[in-house]
């Protein structure tokens, strides 16, 4: 046996079989960690009182946001009031987080007004299966964590963009009956409300004006008479009340089932697949990206337990396909309602199971009386809260931050409203990693240092000593090789890379290309301080290679100025002997 063989065992023949279960056990343990279990009710039995009222207190805030969400969409309240009832009870059974409240919401609202009008509100249902599904796939394969890649300015800039988007889509709804029909107006919500306006019935915008100012002064007046009065809902009822009183020209929501419907599947054959697919994709995207962020912000609101990424996905995967079943539409987790059901009181799963049931009763009690509420309550209190969405505090403290910071929060919002949200978040992602990069290139520090030492030698004025710090990646490859290359006629240079944190391919072909460039200069190269954890990358890219010989690398300086010294005597002594001497002295080999 050899001494590289020497340390390892020869391969068993039953190694094999023994590690496939192993591994198969561990898969089957991460399968089951995406499944609900009885962990999940572990302190039911303390929490429950405050996790009823809790989800009595969610369900009655998540009644007019639902209603409203649907409307938005292009859909109807019914579709919306449906995919809170069947989305919100299977993500709170199935879902990674405790106290998540899942639901239409309005970042949805944002992608299905386009998809309504392109494809059809038929083809809603098709797109929340295929959204569903691809969601649940990203959860067994582990991808939860990957929202963590997005950074703090491109989250606050698309809540702002969709902010301005649910209030904008908002304005057909109070400007004529005739103007919240599907198809009518432009895809784009700021080129929806200009057209809506120009085509404005005048009587029509007073009454809904009206209706607006009754919602918006119960919904700020509410909370301060008490915090538990649900203004949202007392404003819509006060407003259906005179709408029934009055004889006004406000547009109600219309006839509501007083049953769910039967569950059916989705037509979709490979035609609609083809067509509807690249929409599921953005619906996908969008339903992992909010339904993560909203269950993180619940995590840090108080203690409700740790969050499992994966399983939320799984289970707003499950939720949407669940919805798509009885004709509702995507549903992810919804931030507000969540905060709602958190201050509330909510500690365990069963807060946000109570808030469906309480939105079933609804339907199977007051279908009748939900079916009279007039659109323009339901604009009043998306109004509101598209408002709220908005903290003036956090966007200030994003603008006062840094230049690059607050540009790809106006970007990201500016493209939100005007392009597509999924678009945002992808470009936003982009130019923050572009200004990660350039703050990197510009932390890559390398300087040109004489030799100062506290013993001089004569000759030390032909030594160059070069420092590296920070990272040396591609972006500032070109400037360190020009920096460097820019050396003047010297004898040796030492390059001190003891304080080089992070190197890339690029920089280590540059370390590459600066050795053969000095070396051809007739410039000898010593390296000082290679880190272990950069040593393999610098030797397969030919770094340590490029030097003149295999002595040229040192740990510390003083022995590689010495070294660098001794160079320095030949190369003078050489330049000092007769020429005739100096001709028969290069015939003989030279040292290191």
């Amino acid at each position: 046996m050899t001494p590289d063989t020497a340390g390892l065992a020869a391969p068993s023949p039953t190694a094999a079989p023994t590690a496939s279960p192993g591994r198969a056990a561990a898969a089957l343990a991460r399968m089951r960690s995406l499944l609900p279990g009885p962990a999940d009710y572990r302190d039911l039995r303390r929490t429950w009182k405050g996790d009823l009222l809790a989800g009595v207190t969610v369900g009655i805030v998540a009644l007019p946001l639902a209603l409203g969400f649907g409307v938005s969409s292009g859909l109807t309240a019914e579709q919306g009031l449906i995919t809170a009832i069947v989305a919100g009870l299977l993500a709170a059974v199935l879902g990674g987080s405790n106290v998540q409240v899942s639901g239409p919401t309005g970042a949805m609202v944002v992608v299905l007004l386009p998809i309504v009008a392109t494809q059809g509100a038929g083809a809603v249902a098709a797109v929340t299966l295929l959204a569903g599904v691809i969601v649940v796939a990203a959860g067994a394969l582990r991808l939860g964590r990957v929202v963590g890649i997005i950074p703090w300015p491109v989250i606050e800039g698309f809540t702002l963009g969709i902010a301005c988007t649910i209030f904008l889509q908002q304005v057909p709804l109070i400007t004529s009956a005739e103007q919240a029909i599907p198809g009518e107006l432009s895809t784009n919500a700021v080129a929806a409300a200009v057209q809506s306006l120009a085509a404005a019935d005048p009587s029509y915008l007073a009454w809904a004006l009206g209706a607006v100012a009754i919602v918006v002064a119960c919904m700020v007046l509410a909370p301060r008479i008490h915090p538990s009065i649900p203004g949202s809902l007392v404003g819509i009822a006060v407003v259906a009340v005179l709408a029934l009183v009055l004889p006004s020209p406000l547009a109600r929501i219309g006839t509501i089932p007083s049953e769910l419907p039967a569950p059916s599947l989705p037509v979709l054959d490979l035609q609609s697949l083809r067509v509807l697919l690249p929409a599921a994709l953005t619906v996908a995207a969008l339903a992992a990206i909010e339904s993560l962020l909203s269950a993180r912000v619940a995590g840090g609101l108080a203690d409700t337990g740790s969050v499992d990424p994966d399983r939320e996905l799984v289970g707003q995967g499950v939720a949407s396909i669940g919805a798509s079943l009885f004709g509702g539409m995507p549903a992810t987790g919804a931030i507000a309602r969540t905060s709602v059901n958190v201050r509330a009181g909510a500690r365990s799963r069963l807060a946000a199971v109570v808030h469906a049931l309480v939105l079933l009763a609804v339907v199977y009690v007051a279908a009748g009386p939900v079916g009279m509420i007039p659109l323009a309550a339901l604009a009043g209190v998306l109004f509101v809260t598209a408002v709220r969405m908005v903290q003036v505090a956090t966007v200030r403290m994003i603008v006062r931050s840094t230049r690059a910071d607050a540009i790809t929060f106006a970007l990201t919002a500016l493209i939100t409203v005007s392009v597509d949200l999924v678009v945002a978040v992808l470009i936003g992602i982009v130019l923050a990693a572009f200004f990660a990069l350039r703050s990197i290139s510009r932390s890559s520090g390398v300087a040109l240092e004489p030799i100062r030492s506290a013993e001089p030698e004569q000759g030390d004025e032909e030594i160059v000593a070069v420092r590296f710090t920070g990272q040396l990646f591609f972006t500032s490859a070109e400037r360190v090789f020009d920096t460097v290359m820019a050396v003047g006629p010297v004898t040796v240079v030492i390059l001190r890379m003891s304080a080089l944190e992070l190197v890339d391919a690029s920089g280590a072909r540059i370390l590459s290309e600066i050795v053969s460039g000095l070396e051809r200069r007739g410039i000898t190269v010593l390296i000082k301080g290679v880190q272990d954890q950069h040593a393999e990358l610098l030797r397969g890219v030919g770094v340590l290679r490029a030097l003149r010989h295999h002595k040229h690398l040192f740990v510390g300086f003083d022995d590689a100025l010495e070294h660098a010294r001794s160079h320095v005597r030949r190369a003078r002594a050489t330049r000092e002997v007769p020429p005739t001497r100096g001709i028969a002295a290069a015939k003989q080999p030279a040292g290191a």
